[in-house]
């Protein structure tokens, strides 16, 4: 299964760089809690960046994954997997 990456965690003064919220076409908030706890994978090209859905974001279905490290700035808008 497939999401995009839409932005970061952030607040008024702060961005946390490996916190990022995706949005998975399709899912509302109940499918969207199934998948807490899943791993997501973020291919960079040269390496994959591996993370875990740590929770869901709002009321729309979209969901908040912690990666092991930074993301690039260039991941909003592009394609992780998550394995089932």
């Amino acid at each position: 299964m497939e999401g995009i990456i839409t932005s970061f965690r952030r607040s008024r003064h702060t961005l946390s760089g490996n916190h990022v919220i995706i949005e998975v076409s399709g899912y509302d908030l109940d499918k969207a809690k199934k998948i807490v706890g899943k791993e997501v994978n973020y291919n960079t090209g040269k390496n994959i960046i591996k993370g875990k859905i740590a929770s869901v974001h709002g009321n729309s279905g979209k969901v908040r994954a912690i990666f092991e490290k930074g993301m690039p700035g260039q991941c909003l808008g592009s394609k992780v997997s998550i394995n089932n």
